[in-house]
């Protein structure tokens, strides 16, 4: 019990913190006016206000100075453009997940706990010094018993721990942001945290990303040109991960001043084609396209590393997304919020003319234009300012889609400025829908919808029965569910609460009147009989405490 009651203040304290690092980078005003501005000290954040120009630059530096928690909590916000605007997205997908590197002795005391070997037993080789470090874990250089090259990826010690505790404040902060912050009643900061507690505690578990890079790995094994590193099954575990070691540079370590334009040209497209392959021929996809992900090979081939975040496209997916891309080809504008619904976005009804109006604005506005003269990244920001704008609800594959295709454009282009992924994106989606009506395909959906027609005949009689038995035993219930009748029976019992008091104080005020007037003999006070006086007082009383309630509430 006594750590229970530590923990609050602790906890406070650290809140305050946030609140004042908040200040410093420009949003005191913010605190202040939705009531919290307590978490502050003095006059801290009175000057220096983030005007809406900067807002998405002081934001991602603010969540830099917070830490690695609160960097991947910023680079989950990247991925909302439904939630958030979308100046600040871009400013967010800039986020660095990269933090200085913890002591060898921590990563041997892992590694040993883990494997139950000692460093020099697992291996041959190992580097002390690590080759990459970010918040959960970092990467070291080894050689196995059999001579072979791997990296191993250590997690932080303490990381778990550190992640829960800074998982709570954001579930305090969210708490505080719901009760006290008006201007977010559209979103629920709890669901953002719940969101980014599922994904961050998968990273976590390395068994996880284990899965995930074999699943990788077997889609690529006969890709030429492009390398998944095999799982080193027997020296990994839910905290340590062991690969095949890839030679080679990230992009982001390219010398692109002394390439070639053509060598530019072909590693951006090499990457945007390998993503493609995955989105359209795989379902499966790596989300975080990071230039820091991406190898050049000595080989020249391509390597992908890091694969704690992916994203799983289904086959019905697939046939949603052909049917989407054979409108948006025709110009079927009416029938596109359709497939976006069928896709799972959801949108108000009553907004859906003004969705198709805009969708009709965006279309119009790239009419004609050739696909070499769009700009892929001033789409997407359109995109997103139409996402924000009308409050599109997006289900979190098609999120991490969205953040994949941004983030790829974004690369490809700073490796090879002119480069478009549409032009790569589009002989894909033509093959997808060559594929979409071949015999094989068209007879395989034939039968699927055959035996789900099936299936529906078949209990159609015994449903129609059971509708029937209910009506015979006259227990057959239509249910109306609106949600604004509760709404109105609240409204009509207050009415008729308010009405009752109104009577009664009405019968009062005649009763002790009639008192007053016949009664000739008894206790008066103040010339009125001491009964009329009670009635008129208690009247009085009634009738103030309906006048109070009606101007709290500003209405009848």
């Amino acid at each position: 019990m006594a750590i229970r009651q530590e923990r609050p203040p602790r906890s406070l304290g650290r809140l305050s913190e946030i609140a004042q690092v908040a200040a410093r980078h420009g949003f005191g005003y913010f605190l202040r006016r939705n009531k919290l501005g307590d978490l502050l000290s003095g006059n801290n954040g009175q000057d220096g206000d983030a005007t809406v120009s900067e807002r998405g630059r002081r934001l991602r530096e603010m969540l830099d100075e917070l830490g690695p928690t609160f960097v991947k909590f910023g680079q989950l916000l990247s991925t909302r453009p439904d939630v958030v605007p979308p100046d600040i997205v871009l400013e967010l997908r800039g986020l660095q997940d990269d933090v200085t590197p913890f002591p060898f002795e921590q990563a041997r005391a892992v590694i040993e706990a883990e494997l139950g070997l000692t460093v020099e037993q697992a291996f041959v080789e190992f580097d002390e010094q690590p080759l990459a470090s970010a918040s959960i874990g970092q990467v070291h250089r080894a050689v196995l018993p059999n001579g072979e090259e791997v990296a191993v990826k250590v997690q932080r010690p303490e990381a778990a721990r550190q992640i829960e505790a800074d998982l709570g404040l954001l579930y305090q902060a969210a708490k505080l942001l719901r009760e006290r912050v008006r201007a977010l009643e559209f979103i629920d900061p709890q669901e953002l945290v719940d969101e980014f507690a599922r994904s961050i505690r998968l990273e976590l578990d390395y068994a996880h990303e284990a899965r995930n890079a074999g699943a990788f790995h077997r889609n690529f094994a006969h890709t030429a040109g492009v390398v998944v590193p095999a799982v080193i099954h027997q020296y990994s575990t839910g905290r340590v991960l062991t690969l095949e070691f890839l030679r080679g540079r990230k992009v982001s370590e390219l010398d692109l001043e002394n390439m070639r334009p053509d060598e530019r040209r072909d590693v951006a497209y090499r990457m945007a084609d390998t993503w493609m392959t995955m989105v359209f021929r795989h379902g499966f996809f790596h989300s975080d396209p990071h230039p820091a992900n991406i190898f050049v090979l000595d080989s020249g081939e391509l390597g992908l590393v890091d694969f704690g975040q992916a994203g799983k496209l289904t086959d019905e997916d697939m046939a949603r997304l052909t049917r989407l891309f054979v409108d948006a080809a025709v110009e079927n504008i009416d029938a596109i919020p359709r497939r976006l619904k069928e896709l799972g976005v959801r949108y108000a009804p009553e907004r859906e003319q003004e969705f198709r109006d805009e969708l009709r604005v965006l279309f119009d506005r790239y009419y004609g234009t050739r696909l070499s003269d769009i700009d892929p990244l001033q789409v997407i920001r359109e995109g997103f300012q139409l996402i924000y704008a009308l409050n599109l609800r997006l289900p979190s594959r098609f999120v991490m889609l969205d953040k994949a295709i941004a983030t790829l454009a974004s690369v490809g282009a700073e490796v090879y400025p002119d480069f478009n992924v549409f032009e790569v994106a589009k002989p894909y989606a033509r093959g997808l829908l060559a594929d979409r009506y071949q015999p094989r395909i068209v007879a395989q959906r034939l039968r699927t919808e055959a035996i789900a027609l099936g299936s529906i005949a078949r209990e159609l009689p015994y449903q129609v029965s059971d509708v029937l038995e209910h009506m015979r035993d006259g227990s057959f219930q239509i249910r109306f569910d609106n949600p604004g009748l509760d709404e109105l029976d609240e409204h009509i019992d207050q009415a008729s609460n308010r009405l009752s008091v109104a009577l009664i104080v009405l019968g009062g005020l005649v009763g002790s009147s009639i008192i007053g007037v016949f009664a000739e003999t008894g206790p008066q006070i103040m010339g009125l009989h001491v009964l009329s006086f009670v009635g008129f007082v208690l009247s009085g009383a009634f009738g103030l405490w309906v006048i109070w309630g009606v101007l709290r509430h500003g209405r009848l």
